[in-house]
């Protein structure tokens, strides 16, 4: 009878762990990664010789780092989480996970990921310390950049936009060959895909002390700068796509097109910005994303 109530139980605690991990965020890592080994090799597909970096990669962009920095995250953030609807069923809010949980799953997770990234070499184990120490920097005080507006947009364009677009890229090419337009231009999607989630947990931010930059600036201004950011982004992309400066072809009809159908779904999407809301906008750029990549694969 113990044994039959012990393994609910263990199965509740898996699942808890599984849902403080954010599965659907993992795609986030892994586009950005599929996209900058496209890009390098000109093949959708991994070679042979590099599938065991390629899997090793998936794990530390996935549910390795993406569970370490919501682990830190959820820790730092339980009084504003506390006062926040959409966190109600978050595992440390609910109690079925413990803060001693969450510090443990933060530190195997880390360890995991370093270990997964020796795998695909020195360049992507130096790229995984780096973003785990921006996610111990934005959640963990004294420093807390998710409390300092502008710094927590910073952290998450950087780590979001340039370091997963570079872990599939360097797999394959030198990382100082990565063109800095891309740089510059995954900085600002990320950017702007990141605004408009601190709108949305405004509120019970506020309520917790926590200056994010929603709480610093109106909800109004943030939107405003995403669409500026998202709008920019958006041009540049276009502009490099004409003048041939990343890729050369004969037609760019479908970034034209693209473009500004684009700038309105954000318009239209973020105005009163959601979750599901944002992985719409981002589902949406994956169409230019996989035309421009195409320009560099079909012979």
């Amino acid at each position: 009878m113990a044994l039959a109530g012990t393994v609910p139980k263990t199965r509740s605690h898996v699942w808890a762990v599984v849902r403080l991990t954010r599965p659907w965020f993992w795609p986030l890592g892994w586009g950005g990664a599929a996209f900058g080994a496209v890009l390098a090799t000109g093949d959708w597909l991994p070679a042979p010789g590099t599938l065991p970096a390629t899997v090793a990669v998936g794990l530390v962009l996935g549910p390795l780092v993406w569970g370490s920095v919501f682990a830190l995250n959820d820790l730092h953030d339980l009084p504003s989480d506390r006062r926040n609807p959409r966190k109600s069923a978050a595992p440390l809010v609910t109690g079925e996970l413990t803060p001693a949980d969450l510090r443990r799953l933060a530190a195997w997770c880390a360890v995991a990921a370093v270990v997964a990234a020796a795998v695909a070499g020195p360049v992507v184990v130096v790229g995984t310390a780096v973003v785990l120490l921006l996610s111990w920097l934005y959640s963990a005080p004294p420093v807390r950049l998710k409390a300092r507006p502008g710094m927590d947009v910073a952290v998450n364009a950087l780590a979001v936009g340039v370091f997963g677009p570079l872990g599939g890229w360097s797999l394959h090419r030198p990382v100082l060959d990565y063109p800095p337009l891309l740089v510059l231009l995954g900085l600002l999607v990320a950017a702007a895909l990141y605004l408009p989630t601190t709108v949305i947990d405004r509120d019970a931010d506020r309520a917790a002390g926590y200056a994010t930059t929603a709480v610093r600036w109106s909800a109004s201004a943030c939107y405003r700068a995403g669409l500026v950011t998202w709008t920019l982004a958006n041009v540049v992309w276009l502009v490099c796509c004409h003048l041939d400066v990343f890729l050369t072809r004969d037609s760019w009809l479908v970034q034209t097109v693209a473009a500004p159908l684009l700038v309105a779904v954000y318009a239209a999407l973020t105005r009163r910005p959601s979750i599901p809301r944002l992985a719409v906008v981002a589902l949406a750029f994956a169409v230019p994303a996989t035309d421009f990549l195409l320009a560099g694969t079909v012979r």
